[in-house]
């Protein structure tokens, strides 16, 4: 281990997916703390076995993204860099990418360019990042966001926790996009790098309803906690007519609401008018994370 690599520590989340964990864990180098989140196959004892210098923390149930929060509390290192357990980051990436979070104090997010399968396709969520119409801020290291992957971040640890990391409102899917705003809100810095790069080769273990469901649940949910109520009306709208997923992910987000109600909380105008440039006319389209 160099002095830089010292600098980060991984942080990965899995559960019940003990074969790509098993792929993706020799890509690491520590330190690195995998959280398990309540895994019934076995993942755990295989970690014990064979990458017993890696730091597992068993919690005993499904946290959702929120099991990252306790990986990055656990974290001795001045920077946090997560991946999944069917994600990892690029030789030399992570030392890159301690650089620039060191070169640039008001950088809370670096979001890295994130390659797709044996292809290294270019996740499209980093595609619209790349061309992000935020003004670029002197002071980051590449185009402004206000999102990112959480399979390719790297994040300033104080800053995370600061904004409370992770929530159990969203749990799951598109919940970086409240600790991005709130980030923002709190005057951090949230930057794309094209020459950071982590890769990442999706587990075939994927349910396409349920992540439609959960895609439009979190938007709505996001938009209660921190956006206007007109967004949140026309967030809703939307999901009305988009059918059974739609349908379903209306429920579910009503079971969160009064979680969500008691946590909301208006963004500051500057941030409230760069996260509504980067809204798309077209609700077929996706928009920069």
């Amino acid at each position: 281990m160099t002095v830089d690599d010292a600098r980060v520590t991984v942080v990965v989340v899995t559960r019940d997916r003990r074969a790509e964990l098993e792929r993706s864990l020799p890509h690491h180098d520590p330190p690195v703390i995998v959280v398990d989140n309540g895994s019934t196959d076995g993942s755990a004892a295989m970690m014990r076995a064979r990458f017993p210098h890696h730091r597992l923390v068993e919690a005993g149930e499904n946290l959702g993204a929120g099991a990252r929060n306790i990986g990055v509390r656990l974290a001795t290192t001045p920077y946090v860099a997560f991946a999944d357990d069917d994600s990892w980051w690029a030789p030399g990436a992570l030392t890159r990418g301690a650089d620039l979070m060191d070169a640039s104090p008001r950088l809370a997010v670096l979001a890295a360019r994130v390659l797709v399968g044996a292809g290294e396709v270019v996740d499209p969520v980093c595609a619209e990042m790349a061309r992000s119409p935020l003004p670029r801020a002197p002071d980051l290291p590449g185009p402004s966001v206000l999102g990112f992957l959480a399979c390719g971040a790297l994040v300033r640890r104080n800053a995370f926790l600061a904004a409370d990391g992770f929530d159990d409102v969203i749990f799951f899917m598109g919940e970086e996009e409240r600790l991005a705003l709130d980030l923002a809100a709190a005057g951090w810095g949230l930057s794309y790098v094209e020459e950071v790069v982590a890769h990442h080769h999706p587990s075939p273990v994927r349910d396409p309803l349920r992540r439609q469901i959960l895609v439009g649940r979190n938007a709505l949910l996001t938009a209660v906690l921190r956006r206007p109520w007109a967004v949140v009306a026309r967030a809703a709208l939307t999901m009305a007519h988009t059918g059974p997923a739609g349908w379903r992910g209306l429920g579910e987000a009503a079971t969160r609401l009064p979680r969500a109600l008691a946590r909301r909380r208006a963004l500051p105008s500057r941030v409230e008018t760069a996260r509504r440039s980067l809204d798309s006319p077209d609700p077929h389209k996706g928009h920069d994370r």
